[in-house]
């Protein structure tokens, strides 16, 4: 993984399975909402046996950039791992999303983690260790359950709805790229 400062420039490396504790170093990371041609979005439920938020709904997926791997490649290949699809058309969404986020377990999430947007026509074979099951639903009604239940979802999941929506920026591709409304 890529450690960070506060201004998102590298300034170290480190093994993914010692960086996640309840004192996580700033790092790299990134936020994938895939959509389907017919403007669907994949919500995905944590596995059970995830160290931190197991079984709440989350965006499509997360991962984290190897050392040098452009945004881009590691989308594709974290697409590929965790749900065994072929993503197109990456785009930025948020170029500049960060949180931080503590887990009931005390393990703290620290990431700048940009926020993109793909588009896959593949039905998910998900990866069991990432994730227990999964949605193809509609955006708006994404957003009113995110909003009614917020409890069910990942932290990072609201905050990016809700930061899209300050910002007037639709959720989901619209001729391929997000837009402003």
């Amino acid at each position: 993984m890529v450690l960070v400062d506060e201004r998102g420039h590298p300034i170290g490396e480190t093994e993914k399975s010692i960086v996640h504790t309840n004192n996580t170093a700033l790092h790299l990371a990134f936020s994938c909402h895939v959509f389907n041609r017919n403007g669907e979005v994949l919500v995905t439920r944590r596995a059970l046996s995830k160290a931190t938020w197991p079984g709440v709904w989350t965006n499509s997926f997360c991962g984290h950039p190897a050392p040098g791997e452009r945004f881009e490649d590691a989308i594709a290949r974290r697409a590929e791992r965790e749900l065994g699809i072929v993503v197109t058309e990456i785009h930025s969404l948020l170029p500049d999303f960060r949180y931080r986020a503590v887990d009931a377990s005390g393990v703290v999430e620290n990431e700048i983690c940009p926020v993109f947007t793909a588009v896959s026509d593949s039905e998910p074979k998900a990866a069991p260790d990432e994730i227990a099951e999964y949605a193809w639903v509609n955006p708006a009604e994404v957003a009113v359950a995110v909003k009614s239940a917020p409890f069910a979802f990942s932290p990072w999941f609201g905050w990016q709805l809700a930061e899209l929506a300050s910002s007037n920026i639709a959720y989901g591709p619209v001729d391929g790229e997000a837009r402003s409304t």
